[in-house]
């Protein structure tokens, strides 16, 4: 293939990544725009394998059939429930390629081409940092949210300190290597710095705070993956690493202000931690239980209901018992809602994918903002899970550690359902006054069992 017919190839497939990543700013067009950037992978890939700089198909074939063989069951098999896992392994792979690519491509020119330019060496250093940063970093993350490590801040004193060291080491090697680049031992020694940023960056930060940091990881693959372009001179490398980079920049941001935090603060908190209700100041008040049969004996008599839905309902995997729930009152003629917090969940969209993949119509999912004038008119609120998202203190308590912070304001119902499975605190580790508002009434117990439970009382009664 000709650089000419390369070079409209990229253009082609540049193109169609920028219409799929418009598409998927609306559901009704996010298919469409999925199957568009798939496209332009297809076509950047086949003309990139096509380039006469390849000689030999031999290893590229092996490596395609064993990511078709990796990926096909992990896009099939792995539930919707655990989609952020899988999210952090796809992020790790992708930082752990692009690693590689700078070293293979740092030692082929250092000992067959000989020559190493001060851009090229740049670009190259910056491409294995982030690189590698991205792979030991997504691992952790996947480690917090499977549960293999500690879903709580896991600190030590000079921490911060500490971390700052490896930056400003790998920074200082990677400006030495830039005027020295024969020196390899300085380039591994930059490499495996890369490496244990990624662990000691996302140690300190806690399971709630997943979002945000998935949102950076995906934005460090893309920032690597945009030097690989410099390093390798792929333009279309350079274009998909940006969009990349800098959507999930904007995303981390977008979800670090629906918290009310700074990046420094996620990133440096040590916040984010679960924390037992035994660990936490609680209000001594009394509050108010309903069992499942008085929850729907008020739901019967209900003409609309919002539900909000938490990171408890994705534990309880109990998205298909709300499917459930949603159809019977339906039938009884109730308008059913959803409430979504955009930090909900482990990961961006967390509720929304697990609604959807219990066939809820995305048109009954409604953001926040647009859901809150609503909320005084509605008969019940259902709280699936959710705590902090919910609390109150957030807007009435300048005292508060989570004041500022924009919540649903589950209060405002006329009736409000908590079903939670004990008094424990979220993960900002504060009481929520929502527990003992009048209007509100405790449900204790496992989301799935309880809305089960509700499911079945209603259809005795029906």
């Amino acid at each position: 293939m000709n650089l000419i017919l390369l070079s409209v190839s990229y253009f082609l497939a540049s193109v169609l990544f920028v219409l799929g990543l418009s598409g998927l700013t609306k559901p009704k067009t996010a298919r469409r725009g999925v199957g568009l950037a798939g496209v332009g992978m297809l076509l950047a890939v086949l003309a990139t394998l096509l380039h006469q700089d390849i000689i030999t198909y031999q290893w590229i074939i092996i490596g395609l059939i064993v990511g078709t063989l990796i990926g096909i069951p992990m896009g099939l098999w792995i539930p919707m429930t655990k989609m952020p896992e899988r999210i952090a392994l796809s992020h790790a792979f992708g930082g752990l390629a692009v690693a590689l690519v700078g070293i293979a491509k740092y030692w082929s020119h250092l000992h067959v081409d000989g020559e190493l330019s001060k851009f090229f060496m740049g670009a190259i250093g910056f491409e294995v940092v982030l690189g590698s940063l991205t792979f030991t970093g997504s691992l952790m993350a996947f480690g917090k949210l499977q549960g293999v490590i500690s879903g709580k801040p896991m600190t030590f004193k000079g921490q911060n300190q500490f971390n700052f060291l490896i930056v400003v080491s790998s920074l200082v090697l990677l400006v030495y290597l830039v005027f020295h680049p024969h020196l390899s031992t300085a380039f591994f020694v930059m490499a495996c710095l890369g490496f244990c940023l990624g662990i000691f960056l996302v140690l300190p930060i806690g399971g709630a705070d997943m979002p945000v940091v998935i949102c950076l990881l995906n934005s460090y693959a893309g920032l690597a993956a945009a030097a690989a372009g410099f390093a390798l001179d792929n333009n279309v490398l350079i274009i998909c690493g940006a969009l990349d980079g800098g959507s999930g920049f904007l995303l981390a941001m977008l979800m670090s202000r629906a918290m009310n935090r700074s990046f420094r603060n996620v990133l440096f908190g040590a916040f984010g931690g679960e924390v037992g209700g035994d660990q936490v100041a609680t209000q001594n008040k009394p509050i108010l239980q309903f069992a499942p049969e008085d929850v729907m004996e008020y739901l019967q008599g209900s003409s609309s209901v919002v539900i909000v839905p938490g990171y408890g309902m994705a534990v309880a995997q109990a998205q298909h018992a709300v499917r459930e729930l949603h159809e019977l009152l339906e039938k009884n003629g109730t308008e059913v809602r959803y409430a979504i917090h955009p930090v909900a969940g482990r990961m961006p969209g967390h509720m929304n994918v697990l609604l959807a993949e219990a066939n809820i119509p995305y048109e009954k999912l409604i953001e926040m903002d647009e859901i809150n004038p609503d909320l005084p008119k509605v008969d019940a609120c259902i709280v699936l899970g959710a705590n902090d998202v919910v609390n109150p203190s957030a807007r009435d308590d300048p005292k508060s550690s989570i004041y500022g912070m924009p919540i649903i304001n589950a209060d405002a119902a006329r009736m409000v359902f908590v079903v939670k499975r004990s008094m424990a605190s979220g993960f900002a580790g504060i009481d929520n006054p929502l527990f003992y508002k009048d209007n509100t009434r405790m449900v204790f117990g496992d989301a799935k069992a309880v809305l089960q439970n509700i499911v079945s009382k209603l259809k005795e009664a029906a």
